[in-house]
Formats: structure tokens, sequence, C-alpha cells
């Protein structure tokens, strides 16, 4: 479970990160320290593309796909309404 929640959390911080910033080397930071906290926690994918990549190299059992992408989106998701309600445009 704590992996799912890893997952979400890293995605909402880097999506809220690209939306607020826009700086290149700020998203790369972020993006550094996101896969530096999670990867010993949920391999650090972020991404469901890589989660799917992973499975597919027996990385990652075929039945963790659904819930890892699922948290991945909806932490996305969950990132661009933290966007939308707390940054002033």
């Amino acid at each position: 479970m704590y992996e799912y929640l890893a997952e979400l959390i890293g995605s909402a911080i880097f999506v809220y990160v690209i939306l607020a910033t826009g700086n290149p080397l700020i998203i790369g930071a972020t993006l550094a320290l996101i896969l530096l906290i999670t990867t010993p926690i949920s391999g650090g994918h972020i991404n469901p593309t890589l989660s799917i990549v992973m499975a597919s190299i027996n990385k990652l059992p075929v039945t963790e796909i659904i819930p890892y992408a699922l948290s991945q989106v909806f932490g996305g998701l969950i990132g661009l309404e933290l966007y939308k309600r707390y940054t002033l445009v």
C-alpha cells in the first residue's frame, strides 16, 4: 500500500511543479528528489508508461500495473487540482 501512496504523492508533486514553475532546472531537480525518495519505496516509476515497461521486463509484477497506473494518474490529477486552486495566475 505504501508503494501506491508514494507513486501518488510523487506524481502530484511532480505535476504541480511542472505547472507552477515551468523552469527546466527546477523540474529536473524535483524529479531527481522525487526519484531519490520514492525509488526505495515503490521503484520510483512516477509514470504509467514506465510502470508498463518495468512489467514487460519482469521488474514489476503484471498484476501491479493497474494499481500503479491509477495511483500515478490520480496523483497527476491531484497535482493539477492543487495548481488550479492554489496558484495565482
